[in-house]
């Protein structure tokens, strides 16, 4: 397994318990020690415990993108049965980034869309590490325009840096694609359920996931940029990484307290790399819990749920806001900033007044 840089102690703790289930390869041990390894394995777990319960919004980005880390393709085969790919936009080709077909989840007919960065180095080439084309997302429209033809909900896994921003994908019209998967999205009258697995970059991921209901696994991250992105344009230096993690809100836990996402998946212990088969079930039971609430909706109700969810965002600010800039945080509440309003009305009249006065005179 591979370890994180805040997982040294773990990966020592590991370590012994491995030579205390393998006591043939010790010199003076012939025999196991169950005693001793349940008392290690308890070790492991309160100290795992304890390091991802405080894991802040740049240690969850490393989570997040941990290479060991289930994908959509993991999930699907782990949640669905009788999934049947479907490939191609019908324009220009096929889009190796995002696995989507038809399958079946509790006897439900679903249509689902998954992001797929790859699991090694030959995988994520194939799969562009999960940066889709144009004509991915367009294999989505058509795909999402079917179901709604069948009366099929989607499902969606999100786990992308962003769009490919490559010079084919450009020309191909990568802005316009996104912007209609999209509008698709807020025009299907089926539901859409989706769940944000790893890291949900940009526009590359709200193409997917402009949904009725939106999930994510505890360790995911959901933003607007990447960390370091933001970095390098707020402070000019990527190695601020950790301050642009903390001041985007990127965690589940930020987004859901921002009424941004609808549900946070528990992980198992350590996150879900850790037992892969535990976080499809998990999965599993939120999103069949997910499409019984839109039992006996009509397909009118289900779209204004939609729309209205999103037309709601930013709406329903805290009473203080943070406002960041590139050299520091400044702290403003609602009532000092109605303060502050008649200052800067009477600055700017002042300069106003000095401008006519100059041209005039």
């Amino acid at each position: 397994m591979q370890y994180l840089d805040f997982e040294k102690e773990l990966e020592q703790l590991d370590s012994n318990i491995e030579n205390l289930k393998n006591p043939f390869e010790n010199t003076g041990l012939s025999s196991l020690n169950n005693e001793e390894i349940q008392k290690a394995q308890s070790e492991i777990d309160k100290k795992t415990s304890v390091i991802y319960q405080s894991l802040d919004g740049w240690k969850k980005t490393k989570v997040a993108r941990h290479s060991e880390r289930p994908k959509s393709n993991f999930y699907i085969e782990n949640i669905f049965e009788h999934f049947q790919p479907i490939s191609g936009d019908r324009l220009f080709g096929e889009d190796e980034a995002i696995i989507a077909g038809f399958a079946k989840l509790e006897n439900q007919s679903v249509l689902v869309l998954g992001q797929e960065k790859g699991s090694d180095t030959e995988s994520r080439l194939k799969r562009n590490f999960g940066m889709m084309r144009p004509e991915g997302y367009r294999k989505c429209i058509r795909l999402m325009k079917l179901a709604e033809k069948f009366k099929i909900p989607v499902i969606t896994f999100i786990d992308t840096p962003g769009a490919y921003p490559g010079k084919g994908a450009e020309e191909r019209g990568q802005a316009e694609a996104i912007a209609k998967s999209i509008d698709c999205c807020l025009s299907v009258s089926q539901p859409i359920i989706s769940v944000v697995i790893g890291e949900g970059g940009s526009g590359g991921a709200i193409a997917l996931a402009t949904s009725n209901k939106v999930l994510m696994l505890e360790h995911a991250i959901y933003s607007v940029i990447s960390p370091e992105g933001c970095a390098s344009i707020l402070w000019k230096d990527a190695s601020k990484s950790k301050e642009a993690a903390e001041s985007m809100q990127i965690t589940a836990q930020n987004l859901l307290g921002h009424q941004i996402i609808d549900e946070i998946i528990q992980e198992p212990l350590g996150g879900a790399h850790r037992n892969p088969k535990e976080a499809a079930i998990h999965i599993k039971q939120s999103l069949v819990e997910n499409l019984k609430s839109f039992s006996g909706k009509s397909a009118d109700e289900i779209l204004k749920e939609r729309k209205n969810k999103f037309l709601s965002i930013g709406t329903k600010l805290p009473e203080e806001i943070n406002i960041f800039n590139h050299e520091n945080a400044m702290y403003f509440s609602r009532k000092s900033f109605i303060k502050n309003k008649k200052a800067f009305i009477i600055l700017g009249a002042s300069v106003l007044v000095a401008a006519i006065m100059w041209w005039l005179y």
